[in-house]
């Protein structure tokens, strides 16, 4: 039951920053959105090196020197996923006119879709792999400590819930499809971190490498799309301000209840 409840904490946390657009009249400021984007990435950075990275090499602690080639190994799998998928899946970015990856007839709210469920799977997997080192028992990862990632992924899914159904209803949506639209972008995260925690015991030979895995998958996210999202035009001083917040806040939950 915990692990259930941990698992859809995260998709929670997208709901009701994607109810935001019932309650905020105009569009979202660009200060706004760029301080959320920087909170966004500092979260997802901080749970890659804290949570995932870490927890990672301590499991191969036994190797010496060697104990890096898994973390290593994964991450750069988590990277090469991600790209992978960017370059099959058509997709739209926010503020963006020209689509992502293959030709599609899909239409602009099925693209800016598909592009935030990309974003949202490593997520998932990063709660779900966690979990699934909790469970079989991993002296470096505490259930604790899924909870605080849970926990972690679950508050920067507030601005980005509301990153998307703002924009979604600026562009003609109703409120309602917005709100729709903006949660089940998140229904991805509680699926495939279902699916890691279903094959955990299959898994606890390479755990070291799929929480490596996930910590690539979402610094791919951060590198590839926020940080260039937050860093661009004016005001780029609120993302790195609204970064070292996120970072600083997913440290301390990782730690205090690691």
């Amino acid at each position: 039951m915990g692990t259930a409840i941990g698992l859809l904490i995260p998709l929670l946390g997208t709901m009701l920053g994607a109810a935001f657009v019932f309650f905020m009249k105009k569009d979202m400021s660009p200060r706004l959105q760029k301080s959320l984007l920087g909170f966004a990435s500092g979260v997802m950075i901080a749970a890659s090196v804290w949570s995932l990275l870490i927890p990672a090499i301590e499991m191969r602690s036994g190797s010496d020197g060697w104990a890096v080639f898994p973390a290593a190994i994964g991450f750069l799998a988590g990277v090469g996923f991600l790209l992978l998928l960017d370059e099959l899946t058509p997709h739209l970015h926010l503020g963006t006119e020209k689509p992502e990856g293959p030709r599609s007839k899909l239409s602009r709210t099925a693209m800016l879709a598909l592009a935030v469920t990309l974003h949202n799977l490593p997520e998932g997997m990063a709660v779900g792999v966690v979990f699934a080192a909790a469970s079989q028992g991993a002296e470096s990862v505490s259930l604790a400590s899924a909870v605080a990632v849970s926990l972690g992924i679950a508050i920067q899914n507030i601005p980005e819930g509301a990153i998307i159904s703002m924009p979604m209803c600026a562009e003609g949506n109703s409120k309602a499809k917005s709100f729709l639209i903006g949660s089940l972008s998140g229904i991805v995260e509680p699926l495939g971190g279902l699916l890691v925690v279903l094959l955990a015991a299959w898994l606890t030979p390479i755990l070291p490498y799929m929480l490596a895995f996930a910590a690539g998958a979402m610094c791919y996210v951060v590198v590839e799309e926020l940080i260039p999202e937050a860093s661009s035009g004016e005001h780029s001083n609120l993302s790195t301000i609204g970064f070292a917040i996120g970072f600083v806040l997913m440290m301390v939950l990782d730690v205090v209840m690691g």
